[in-house]
């Protein structure tokens, strides 16, 4: 294996991680089992089912196929979304969670790494 199949594998098995943590941390408090605080519902359901997303787009980054940027990209931009809203929701006097700036600060972080990261080791047209 080489450089950049490391690197996708790498990558994608931490996007696989990355996103079941996340569903089952959205889950969990979706499900009323662990008392968050004053959530933002709309930022709390996008992180959940974005949580699917993370893992088909880790797999996708681990077998470096060709629609693995787009999917991370799309990721990405929905997450820096979602964290404007976010943003509008504090700016208008909603309840809201130091610890989910924090959060969203890091998805948008990782999912911008993982874009690039898919980006650049995504095969040629004939590759995948």
């Amino acid at each position: 294996m080489g450089k950049t199949g490391r690197i996708s594998l790498v990558a994608g098995l931490f996007a696989i991680g990355f996103g079941l943590l996340t569903i089952a941390s959205g889950g969990v408090t979706l499900l009323g089992g662990v008392d968050m605080g004053r959530i933002v519902g709309f930022v709390l359901w996008f992180n959940t089912l974005a949580g699917l997303a993370y893992v088909v787009a880790g797999y996708a980054i681990w077998q470096r196929r060709q629609w693995a940027f787009a999917l991370s990209l799309a990721i990405f931009a929905a997450t820096v979304l979602v964290f404007t809203g976010f943003g509008l929701h504090v700016a208008q006097g909603g309840a809201f969670e130091m610890r989910t700036v924090f959060a969203m600060t890091l998805r948008s972080a990782v999912w911008g790494v993982l874009a690039l990261v898919a980006r650049q080791t995504r095969p040629t047209m004939q590759g995948g």
